[in-house]
């Protein structure tokens, strides 16, 4: 087994973390801005993975893996690494891998140069992680669908561009009745809620989205009638694998932060991190770190190379999402006062870890996922 990284890769990942953290060194105070995504374009964040001649980098899931790592390690701000990361595997993937060449054509440049920007509409109130059963309908009218519903929880959706839909087709076929659509901000019948309030990941704008008899051409359906559930399957293998190497990014530098704390902060007349209470949960934050990286690269290279590698994924999801939360929790702890400080950006570590065992599947449904792919 090779745990080597290529020059490429180590020179990407390096480029990205020095550009990350001089760039984007300070805490938000608000949302991030266009200014700022715009950078994250010039750095090709948000086309990674997306095929270089629609203009993105063309990177295979472990190499894409490696670089929001290092985005993740060097950017304060985990909002816009999210919704960059949300963009990339939500948005522009499901075009690259699914939408008729037109469609590419016209929308994928903009993905990746960062001119645009994506959002993935699935999520509704009712339905929750029951993620297909859907009240939104698309129904046919000649050349185009109409849409009526409502998604609960779009992020970037009070500043997208466009956004990738789902919607059901056909209520009797059940998942086989979904389908994917394309949606532009300025078509009629969209309407946009107001930004929704979150305890992490505040500078990812997120709102409700309506569809009032809102006409999609049907040049902007994603596959076939019927496909959008496994269009979104997909979707989420991206998502599941990829976008959570920024938690890895973020545990790296919540780690790095914290000894450097331990050994100049004396107390009893000796630093820190010569306590042995403190010393070993600083072990334990190490050991959570390094399992969720095994788990998460080898789920990135099986997904790479073309394996089933759903339950590697789900392995990786559910111990990097559980390891960022327990790992803010410890580095509030050994921080004390200045842990929930929130001019000092331990807690936002820790609030920005939280909605990671939520979406792109709960830890329960993770769970769920492990056992069904164990055949019990």
């Amino acid at each position: 087994m090779d745990f080597s990284w290529s020059q490429e890769q180590d020179a990407s990942y390096a480029q990205v973390l020095m550009e990350a953290q001089k760039a984007f060194s300070s805490l938000p105070d608000q949302f991030w801005t266009r200014a700022q995504w715009q950078q994250c374009g010039a750095l090709h964040l948000p086309g990674l993975s997306v095929p270089e001649h629609y203009g993105g980098r063309g990177y295979d899931p472990l190499t894409t893996a490696r670089v929001i790592e290092a985005f993740g390690r060097g950017c304060e701000d985990m909002g816009l690494v999210f919704s960059i990361a949300a963009h990339l595997f939500a948005c522009a993937m499901p075009i690259a891998e699914h939408a008729e060449e037109a469609l590419k054509r016209r929308f994928l440049p903009g993905l990746c140069d960062g001119s645009l920007i994506g959002a993935n509409a699935i999520t509704e109130e009712q339905a929750g992680s029951d993620v297909f059963a859907l009240t939104t309908r698309a129904t046919r009218d000649g050349d185009a669908y109409i849409l009526n519903g409502q998604k609960s929880y779009v992020s970037n959706g009070p500043v997208a561009d466009l956004f990738v839909v789902y919607a059901t087709t056909n209520p009797a076929h059940g998942y086989l009745g979904i389908t994917g659509f394309v949606v532009e901000r300025d078509t009629p019948g969209l309407v946009l809620g107001e930004p929704l309030r979150k305890v992490g990941l505040t500078s990812t704008p997120a709102c409700r989205v309506s569809f009032e008899s809102c006409r999609v051409p049907l040049a902007n359906r994603l596959g076939r009638e019927g496909q959008g559930a496994a269009v979104f399957t997909h979707s989420m293998q991206w998502e599941r694998s990829c976008l959570f190497a920024a938690y890895i990014g973020q545990m790296e530098r919540q780690l790095e932060r914290t000894i450097a704390y331990v050994k100049e902060r004396r107390q009893f007349g000796k630093p820190l991190g010569k306590h042995q209470a403190i010393a070993h949960r600083l072990a334990a934050m190490k050991l959570r770190l390094e399992s969720a990286r095994l788990l998460l690269y080898r789920a990135c290279w099986a997904f790479a190379q073309g394996q089933h590698a759903m339950l590697d994924i789900s392995l990786s999801k559910l111990a990097v999402s559980e390891a960022a939360v327990l790992g803010g929790l410890d580095a509030v702890h050994i921080h004390g006062s200045l842990g929930i400080n929130s001019e000092y950006g331990i807690e936002m570590m820790l609030r920005d870890a939280l909605p990671s065992t939520i979406f792109s599947g709960t830890t329960e449904m993770q769970y769920d996922i492990i056992a069904r792919e164990l055949e019990l």
